[in-house]
């Protein structure tokens, strides 16, 4: 059995991060997509996108970061994001529903995006990081997790990266409820925590 660890991105080396973000829709997009107030093709550059993960992720600092690094037998082969939910202002500054649901709820930490990286997809890795984000929301304090999952209707595929932002299923086996159902694809859920703090 893969013995599976993870590490805050923080306390992970760069090399890792670049790891895991080095092929596929992730070496693009960067886990940017919330991250800028507008479209993240049209309003920001590669080199963009590749500087703030960087900065963002805060490699070999005290922190803050961004999410967490999966690790499979010390290979690095995950990546979770994991923010405060005002750290995402692409979650305000649009206008679908599943965006601006209860705003004045605080100590919401969002979990916005998987990568798996080339060698460990298929392999459930998308579970271990969900649950990973439980452990870390406790340690941070947050008092509630949020994600925004897709599940597609019956009989339909996940199209195109709509994966990255995880697989309703993925969060239910990690102790998440479903609280809202704003679209046909789109599942807001929440697991509520109790902070060390």
């Amino acid at each position: 059995m893969p013995d599976f660890t993870w590490l805050p991105a923080n306390q992970a080396a760069t090399e890792d991060v670049e790891a895991v973000f080095a092929t596929g829709g992730a070496h693009k997009c960067r886990c940017q997509a919330f991250k800028v107030p507008g479209w993240i093709w049209r309003d920001t550059t590669q080199e963009q996108r590749d500087v703030a993960l960087l900065e963002q992720t805060a490699c070999g600092t005290a922190g803050p970061t961004s999410g967490l690094i999966g690790y499979v037998d010390g290979e690095p082969a995950g990546w979770v994001a994991v923010e405060p939910r005002e750290s995402y202002p692409r979650l305000w500054s649009r206008k679908q529903a599943w965006m601006r649901m209860d705003p004045e709820l605080e100590g919401v930490w969002s979990v916005t995006c998987f990568v798996v990286r080339k060698g460990w997809r298929k392999s459930a890795l998308t579970y271990e990081l969900a649950a990973a984000t439980v452990e870390y929301g406790q340690h941070v304090g947050a008092r509630v997790l949020e994600g925004y999952p897709i599940e597609p209707p019956p009989g339909k595929a996940v199209i195109w990266d709509e994966a990255s932002v995880g697989l309703v299923q993925v969060f239910v086996e990690a102790g998440f409820e479903v609280v809202a159902t704003p679209t046909l694809r789109r599942r807001v859920v929440r697991r509520q925590l109790i902070s060390d703090s």
